[in-house]
C-alpha cells in the first residue's frame, strides 16, 4: 500500500484530497505546517493558522486518519520572508506563492514526508500531472487543471521533475463546485468554507504593514506622466539583428521628475508596486492614476492617467539565465533557438501567444500583443496544450 503524505491547511481543497487518495486506497497521513507566529501584522483578531489546524485536525479524525502539526516557520522565515522583504527593497515584486511551493511545500515538507516514510506528497492544488516515457525515462508533465477558473499550475512553475515525481494532484481534475460538493457528501467540516487569501500560509496580511516592519517609511513625491511623453513616441531605431531588437524592446523606459508633474506625496516607493492603482490617494483625474514606475533609490512613483497609458506597456520581458527554469528540462531551448508558446505573467493572467528566444546570457520572451506591468521579480511561465514547461524571474 503507497503511503502519501498531505498538506491539510484546513481548507476544501486539501480536505477533499485526503478524502479522494484514501478513496483510491492510499494510506494516508495529514500534515498542517505551521509556518507564521508573528500575530502583530495580521489584520483581524481571528489567528487564522489556530482556526485552520483545528479544522485541518477534525477533518483527520473525520476521515481516521493520523494527523500532525509542524512548524516550519523558521525555514518560512528565511526563505520566503527575508526574501521578500530584500526583493521589496530593490525595487521588485515578489511572488512568494510560487516561492512558497518551491521552497517549502516541495522542499522542506517533502523531505519530512519522505521522512514519514511516504511514497507522495499531495496537494490541493488545481492542476494535473502526466507521466509519458520518453527516450526510456520516465518525464513528468504539469497540465492546467480542469476548472478554468482556479488552474494553479502557474503557482507551481518552479517545480523540478524530481519534485513532480512526488506530487499528486487529485482535484485538479475535479471543479471547484464538484470539490464543495463531494466535501458536502463526505460530511468534511470544511464543505463550505471561504477560500483563504493573503499571503500564502500567513493568513490576511496588510502588505504594507508587513513589509513596515522592516522597511522604513520615507516621503517622497508621486509624479504624473502625460501619455504625450516624447519616449514613448519615439521612432523605433533599425537593429543590426533580432537580439538587438529584442534587448532594445525589453528595456524599461527610464522617468525623471521632470517628464511630469507632482501631484501628491507617498510614504515610501517600495511599498508600490507597477501597474497598482489602490493606495495613492491623489484625486482630480478622469481615470484613476496607475503606477507605471517606481524609483526606490530616489524614492519616486511615476504614475499615468488611465489603465492604457503608454506607459503600463511593452511586449519583450527578459530572464537571465540564473532565473530560469525548465519543468521540461528535456524541451530546454538552446543559445539561439526559438519556440512558440503561451505564456503569462500573473496568476488568472488568460494565455497570450508568445515566441521564446534563447540567447547567450538568458530568454527574451516576446508576446504578440503587449502586456500590462512587466512587473520585475514576478514569474513568467510559458505553456504548450496546457502543459507548463518552463518559467523564469522577470529581470
Amino acid at each position: 500500500m503507497k503511503r502519501v503524505v498531505v498538506g491539510l491547511s484546513g481548507g476544501v481543497d486539501s480536505s477533499v484530497t485526503a478524502y479522494l487518495l484514501q478513496k483510491q486506497g492510499y494510506e494516508v497521513i495529514g500534515l498542517f505546517m505551521k509556518n507564521w507566529h508573528d500575530d502583530s501584522v495580521t489584520i483581524s483578531d481571528e489567528c487564522p493558522w489556530l482556526e485552520d489546524s483545528n479544522d485541518a485536525m477534525i477533518v483527520a479524525e473525520k476521515l481516521g486518519i493520523p494527523f500532525q502539526t509542524v512548524d516550519l516557520s523558521e525555514q518560512y522565515k528565511e526563505r520566503i520572508v527575508d526574501y521578500m522583504f530584500d526583493e521589496y527593497e530593490k525595487g521588485r515584486t515578489p511572488n512568494p506563492d510560487v516561492l512558497c511551493n518551491r521552497e517549502i511545500k516541495f522542499d522542506v515538507f517533502m523531505d519530512i514526508a519522505l521522512g514519514l516514510g511516504a511514497d507522495y506528497v499531495a496537494t490541493g492544488h488545481y492542476c494535473r500531472k502526466e507521466e509519458e516515457i520518453i527516450d526510456g525515462k520516465p518525464v513528468y508533465k504539469l497540465l492546467a487543471g480542469k476548472d478554468g477558473n482556479k488552474d494553479q499550475s502557474y503557482f507551481l512553475c518552479q517545480l523540478s521533475q524530481e519534485q513532480l515525481s512526488k506530487a499528486l494532484f487529485p482535484v485538479g481534475e475535479l471543479t471547484k463546485p464538484e470539490v464543495r460538493e463531494i466535501a458536502k457528501e463526505a460530511d468534511l467540516i470544511t464543505a463550505e468554507k471561504k477560500d483563504s487569501q493573503g499571503l500564502c500560509f500567513i493568513g490576511k496580511v496588510r502588505l504594507p504593514d508587513f513589509l513596515q516592519q522592516k522597511l522604513q517609511p520615507k516621503e517622497g513625491v508621486i509624479v504624473q506622466v502625460p501619455d504625450s511623453l516624447e519616449a514613448y513616441n519615439k521612432p523605433l531605431p533599425r537593429f543590426e539583428n533580432k537580439q538587438a531588437e529584442l534587448t532594445y524592446k525589453s528595456k524599461k523606459f527610464e522617468y525623471d521628475v521632470a517628464d511630469g508633474k507632482v501631484v501628491g506625496k507617498h510614504q515610501g516607493a517600495h511599498y508600490f508596486t507597477k501597474g497598482q492603482r489602490k493606495g495613492l490617494a491623489v484625486g482630480g483625474t478622469k481615470e484613476p492614476l496607475f503606477v507605471i514606475e517606481t524609483d526606490v533609490e530616489e524614492n519616486v512613483i511615476f504614475t499615468g492617467e488611465g489603465k492604457n497609458h503608454r506607459g503600463l506597456y511593452r511586449n519583450v520581458l527578459f530572464v537571465s539565465n540564473e532565473e530560469l527554469h525548465w519543468v521540461r528540462e528535456d524541451l530546454a531551448l538552446a543559445n539561439d533557438e526559438t519556440m512558440e508558446v503561451e505564456a503569462r505573467i500573473r496568476y488568472r493572467q488568460p494565455l497570450e501567444k508568445a515566441i521564446l528566444h534563447k540567447v547567450e546570457n538568458g530568454l527574451f520572451v516576446e508576446f504578440e500583443n503587449p502586456q500590462s506591468a512587466i512587473q520585475e521579480g514576478q514569474f513568467v511561465a510559458w505553456y504548450n496544450n496546457e502543459e507548463l514547461l518552463g518559467s523564469g524571474v522577470i529581470s
